[in-house]
């Protein structure tokens, strides 16, 4: 795959106020092909100066007319963007196969997500409104929200289009100018989004990418003093040393830090719906999810059954390469590969049961970053496997015997993202989505098909603020009181 022709630019620039540009330093980084483990690309390894770079464009353009264009046509351009984004979705999907290693039909579905935020937040632009506050007399008090100003965004390699358009969208959409550092895996489609974004007619530095290492440019982004805000979508260390930067600026941090997810099974729920959700939460993108189901827990009376019923889906699994557009991809690289296949070397040696794996098929390439998708049980709930996120096809099921159990078990972990309630009683629904640490809580399903519209983001260590819906427009912008006397 020729990426430099496919792109119509040089990947091995930074997108600053509208320009592609070289480096302050000219140093690249190389980009590989997870699904060969060949290089596919060069990338610049963007520096200090480039972030200096990029948040003085940011701060000109809101100076400048991007800080003049009324919500309306903020509105409008994210609409165009996100038709842009649809007309070059095979493009883009095509890109995140190769960049990410995801299957075809994957990446295309992130591609059309990503339009569906651009048409989202765009209709959403002029309807974030203010209120009015009965107060004393001879006074009128009203409420504004207005934009922090520049908002650094880092995005990790497992789902670059779909994080794009929850937090540059929204930060967009509340008129401010913004600063994206691209995880140095996987960026080339949020290089080609800049580009789109700028055939849409979003004035210049209003986004401004630069890729390069975290502990580089991403390190310089969340210590910069005229950045304004920061959406950190990461591990938990990493998300650490960004909220304590960003703490030496006193600047508010929106964090999404992963997960360790639940999906609790009860005995009367309807198995034959919930076998497709239970699987593919787990595999999805091969498992480098934050908010994967990589824990099925599992009413004791239909245990057997489940597990069979599951371990029958698993053995039908297949795993290959992205443009096969098969079950799994690869991991995203080979240190992934390794920290996953040690997960797997120690349910060996704790002689967990390995109740399926999937196929990996014939003919994939041998430098591929590959891992047989893997069902395991006899796990006990504190267990490193039950603990720990792997972030890979790997899912542990473990069986409970009382409701009460089952709430321990699944807020046993650090951990409060997601989870899912399989179940037909209406009154046990709503106790335990009340009872379950969460962000998002799922009944008779999981993911509600993406949910653009539903807030998102967690508890505990899975982090705080929210992405997604209305949350993210608040997230993005200053509250402001205004009281005027008037006698």
């Amino acid at each position: 795959m020729d990426v430099t022709e496919k792109l119509g630019f040089d990947p091995a620039l930074c997108f600053i106020n509208g320009e592609w540009v070289a480096p302050e330093n000219d140093d690249s980084l190389e980009l590989e092909d997870p699904s060969t483990g060949t290089p596919i690309a060069e990338i610049a390894r963007g520096t200090a100066g480039d972030i200096d770079a990029a948040a003085d464009a940011a701060h000109a353009a809101l100076e400048g007319i991007w800080g003049r264009t009324t919500a309306l046509e903020r509105g409008r351009i994210l609409a165009r963007i996100g038709q842009l984004v649809l007309d070059n979705v095979d493009l883009l999907a095509e890109l995140e196969a190769a960049d990410v290693g995801k299957p075809l039909t994957q990446a295309r579905n992130d591609a059309v997500a990503l339009a569906r935020y651009m048409e989202f937040y765009g209709g959403a632009a002029d309807k974030v409104h203010g209120e009015t506050i009965p107060y004393l007399d001879g006074y009128t008090v009203y409420t504004l929200r207005e934009p922090h100003g520049v908002t650094g965004h880092i995005v990790p390699w497992n789902y670059p289009m779909q994080i794009i358009g929850r937090s540059v969208g929204a930060a967009l959409a509340m008129g401010n100018a913004a600063v994206l550092k691209p995880a140095e895996e996987a960026c080339l489609t949020a290089l080609a989004f800049a580009q789109i974004a700028h055939e849409a007619g979003l004035p210049s530095g209003a986004l401004n990418v630069v890729p390069g290492l975290g502990g580089e440019a991403g390190a310089a982004l969340t210590d910069h003093p005229g950045v304004n805000h920061i959406s950190f979508t990461g591990s938990v260390g990493v998300g650490t040393l960004v909220q304590a930067a960003a703490a030496r600026n006193v600047v508010p941090v929106t964090l999404e830090l992963g997960g360790k997810s639940p999906q609790i099974v009860f005995k009367d729920a309807d198995i034959d719906r919930a076998l497709p959700f239970l699987v593919n939460a787990g595999i999805q993108n091969a498992g480098q999810t934050c908010s994967a189901a990589s824990r099925i827990l599992v009413h004791r009376s239909i245990y057997v059954e489940m597990l069979d019923r599951m371990a029958e889906c698993y053995r039908a699994l297949q795993v290959g390469p992205a443009g096969s557009d098969l079950d799994v991809g690869p991991l995203i690289s080979a240190r992934q590969k390794e920290i996953v296949d040690g997960f797997l070397d120690l349910a060996a040696e704790d002689n967990l049961t390995i109740a399926a794996r999937g196929e990996l098929v014939e003919g994939a390439p041998a430098g591929g970053h590959y891992v047989e998708p893997t069902l395991i049980a006899g796990v006990s709930h504190d267990h490193r496997l039950a603990q720990d996120e792997i972030f890979g096809p790997v899912q542990v099921v473990i069986p409970f015997d009382t409701d009460e159990e089952a709430v321990s078990i699944a807020n046993g972990t650090d951990y409060g993202l997601v989870a899912g309630i399989w179940t037909a009683d209406g009154a046990r629904q709503m106790r335990m989505a009340r009872a379950l640490r969460s962000g998002q809580v799922f009944i008779n399903n999981y993911g509600a098909g993406g949910g653009v519209e539903l807030p998102f983001g967690g508890v505990g260590k899975s982090g705080h603020g929210r992405e997604k819906g209305f949350e993210a427009l608040y997230g993005f912008s200053v509250l402001k009181t205004v009281a005027a006397s008037h006698g």
